[in-house]
Formats: C-alpha cells, sequence, structure tokens
C-alpha cells in the first residue's frame, strides 16, 4: 500500500508542476483562472479563492488549469478571458506547462548531481593494436560527440549504442584533450557471427527471457515477434532466464540452422518454426568508458545538471522515434497504472538501502518523468499544448484567428484519439499486473 500512495504521490507532484506552470502565467498575464486542480473525476476536497476554484479530485492521474473563455472562441470580448488576451500571452501560457516540467528536472537533476556526482563519458581504457588506438584515441579523452551526435554524458552515449547498432564502416568521434577538441574517425574490427537479431533481459519471475528490442530487419522481427514478447524455450529446450539462454547458446552457437522458438504474449503460448538466423557483421569500439558518477566542481556540477536533463529528453525523442520504426512496441508504452507500477518498484528495490538512496531513486525518477511529460505535451499533436502551439503558430502567421469551429473539431478529434488511446494503455496495463 505504501508503495502506491509514494508512487501516486511523484506522479501527481510531476503533474501538479506542469499545471502550475500553466497557472501562474495564466496569473501573471492576468487570464481567469475559474478552477486549478489536481486529479480527475469527481471532486473530493476544493474551496475558492478569490476567483479560483482549488480542487482535489479523486483520480490521482492529470490535473487542470481551466481559463475563462479557454475553449470558446466568442469569449474573445470578455474580461480575463484566454482568447481575449494577446497572442504571445497565449503562447507563454500554452508552453510554461511543458517548460515548468524541464525546470523540475533541473533542479532534481541538480540535487542528483550535488549528491552521487556525475557521468563523463571519459575514455578509461584504448585495446592496444586496435584502429581506435591507432586513430590516436587515448584514455583520459572526454568523448564530446559520437558519430555527430552530441554526448552529454556517459549515459546519452550508452544509449546511442543501445538503441543504434556501431557502424561497422567508419566511427567517428569527437574529444576533448587538454582543453582541445579533436576530431578522430577509424574503421573498426568486425566479425561475422549468426544472429537471431534481438536483445533481452531476466523476467521478474524466472518465465523466460524477454525481449527487450528487435533490430531492424531480423527474422525475428519479420516473423512477427514483439518487444515484450517471454521467450520460453528454443529448439524444444526450456529457458528461464538469460544465464540459461547464454548457457544454451554457448552449447549450440547459432550457425544458420533452422531453430525453433516458443515465446509468451500476453500469457498466450506460441512457438515460431524454421527460423533461420542471418549472418550479421558486428563492430567493436575498440575502447571501454566511463559509467561510474563521480563527484563534480561547481561549474562541473552546473554543466553535468544541464546535461543530466538534456540526456532524459535525448531518451524520450530517441524512444519515440524507435517506437514509430518498429524497435519497440505499442505494448511498452506505459500509462498512469504502468507508471506507478513502475514507481513502486523502484521504490520497494531503493527501501533496504536507506532513505537517502530511496529518497535519491525517486527525485531520479521525477527527472525522468519530468523530461518526458515536457516532450510528450510539446508533440505537435491537437488537444496536447504542442497542438495548441502549431496552431497559434498558423494563427500568427496568418495574422489572423482561424477558423474556430475547424479548430475546436480538431482539438476534438485529437482528444478522442488520446482518450482512446490513454484506455487501451490503461487496460494493457492492468492486464500486465495480472
Amino acid at each position: 500500500m505504501i508503495r502506491i500512495i509514494v508512487a501516486i504521490l511523484v506522479l501527481g507532484i510531476v503533474i501538479l508542476f506542469h499545471e502550475l506552470g500553466h497557472f501562474l502565467l495564466a496569473k501573471w498575464n492576468h487570464i481567469t483562472v475559474l478552477e486549478f486542480a489536481l486529479g480527475m473525476g469527481p471532486k473530493i476536497l476544493s474551496f475558492r479563492k478569490g476567483e479560483t476554484v482549488y480542487a482535489w479530485r479523486l483520480l490521482p492521474f492529470g490535473g487542470s488549469c481551466s481559463m475563462l473563455g479557454e475553449d470558446d472562441p466568442e469569449a474573445g470580448t470578455m474580461k480575463g478571458s484566454f482568447q481575449g488576451a494577446a497572442l504571445w500571452r497565449r503562447a507563454l501560457v500554452v508552453a510554461a506547462g511543458p517548460c515548468f516540467n524541464f525546470i523540475m528536472a533541473l533542479l532534481c537533476s541538480m540535487i542528483l548531481i550535488g549528491a552521487v556526482g556525475a557521468d563523463p563519458a571519459v575514455v578509461l581504457e584504448v585495446e592496444k593494436g586496435s584502429p581506435a588506438q591507432e586513430a590516436g584515441l587515448k584514455e583520459g579523452d572526454l568523448i564530446t560527440h559520437y558519430e555527430g551526435n552530441g554526448i552529454a554524458n556517459a549515459s546519452e552515449l550508452y544509449i546511442d549504442l543501445i538503441l543504434s547498432d556501431i557502424p561497422t564502416d567508419t566511427i567517428s568521434l569527437t574529444v576533448k584533450r587538454d582543453g582541445k577538441k579533436e576530431k578522430i574517425e577509424y574503421v573498426p574490427d568486425t566479425e561475422k557471427s549468426y544472429k537471431l537479431g534481438f536483445y533481452y533481459q531476466d523476467t521478474a519471475d524466472n518465465t523466460g527471457v524477454q525481449i527487450t528490442r528487435l533490430t531492424e530487419g531480423s527474422v525475428l522481427r519479420e516473423s512477427g515477434f514483439l518487444s515484450g514478447d517471454i521467450i520460453t524455450a528454443i529448439n524444444g529446450t526450456e529457458i528461464h532466464n538469460t544465464e540459461e539462454l547464454a548457457e544454451y547458446l554457448g552449447e549450440h552457437p547459432l550457425d544458420g540452422s533452422p531453430v525453433s522458438i516458443s515465446c509468451l504474449r500476453n500469457g498466450h503460448a506460441m512457438t515460431a518454426e524454421d527460423l533461420v538466423p542471418q549472418e550479421e557483421e558486428q563492430a567493436f569500439l575498440g575502447f571501454s568508458f566511463n559509467l561510474a558518477r563521480e563527484k563534480q566542481g561547481f561549474f562541473g556540477w552546473i554543466k553535468y545538471s544541464f546535461a543530466e536533463v538534456r540526456y532524459w529528453i535525448h531518451v524520450v525523442i530517441k524512444s519515440l522515434a524507435s517506437l514509430f520504426n518498429g524497435t519497440f512496441s505499442i505494448q511498452e508504452v506505459s500509462g498512469p497504472v504502468g507508471i506507478v507500477d513502475t514507481i513502486g518498484d523502484a521504490y520497494e528495490e531503493a527501501r533496504p538501502m536507506g532513505i537517502g538512496i530511496t529518497l535519491l531513486t525517486l527525485i531520479n525518477i521525477i527527472v525522468l518523468l519530468s523530461s518526458n511529460l515536457g516532450v510528450m505535451n510539446l508533440l505537435p499533436f491537437p488537444a496536447l499544448d504542442g497542438g495548441r502551439l502549431l496552431l497559434m503558430l498558423v494563427e500568427g502567421i496568418r495574422r489572423k484567428p482561424g477558423n474556430p469551429e475547424i479548430e475546436a473539431r480538431i482539438n476534438m478529434i485529437g482528444l478522442m484519439i488520446l482518450m482512446a488511446f490513454m484506455i487501451y494503455i490503461t487496460v494493457h496495463d492492468i492486464l500486465k499486473l495480472f
């Protein structure tokens, strides 16, 4: 019960700060706020102060900042109405929610980095005789760019390597050494091997290994497997965990011969026969890099606090791209129920380590959730803050308001799609609990 309460509080804090952004900017721009609410559904408690009703609603998911004439184009002449405010003021109010999420993520990152330090992407060791060494890479180099992408910290480099295979033609790095930046390029060592094209992890109950990612064009992906499927057997041999899978593949290495794989998907057993492993070329970096956190001075603390937020924004954007290109499936998306369960699990794992570790774990989750909510709300989709800002941008370019009926219809359709999506995700989250 405590884990659920803690999880709801964490999620509620993130949502409250988002709505607080809308609320404060509305007040600052003299727009009347009719209600400021945490949660959805029937009211549990409420009180009025001035022109605003402050409410706590039954369902602890979501929140709202209802403004006068917010969705009524005819309210433009009403004093204090949202529609009556200048375009730039309305844009500030709408953008404030996501911006406050990023501010919250930054403040929590500052606490986190101050307490446990940062993880700069420093090269720890370069393999002797490797192409990386021959190209001039040295121990102690700080990696600032990998394949043209800026690297804020070691976690960002690690996630790039997880979500994208190491290139087999040329690896491009930019490193900082003795205060100067140097560009390093080299052709990595490679080897060919047979693969099924999936990444995996242990399940909580040792029922198999769960697929976490399918590489593009892999035999499993082309055969209909999805991220989230649980592999339970290979060629009739039961697999309960990653150790057993590694042991089986060690004794029966893939050589291009057909294999059969049994899996569970939402509790339903399936078996795919005659899957032919593909021969793939795998590249090696030729160096290792730091993943441990280390204390920073004042300027390093500020720098890596911003880097931490940037890293999580990067994770959200890359994850969205992976969802659309099929690397991840919709089955891996979590709604409020799944988020609460995940926060609860993290709390339970951290609690035996003491209150300090538990608080830092929850703060780290707040950074993740705040960054996620900020990015998601800026997507240019109807009914989201990003969608409203897009319509305002169009209005600014045209120098006149759009058709109110069309805009209302667009927002209504967007809201219906979002509600249907949330219902689907919530049902899926609940099913995963059983």
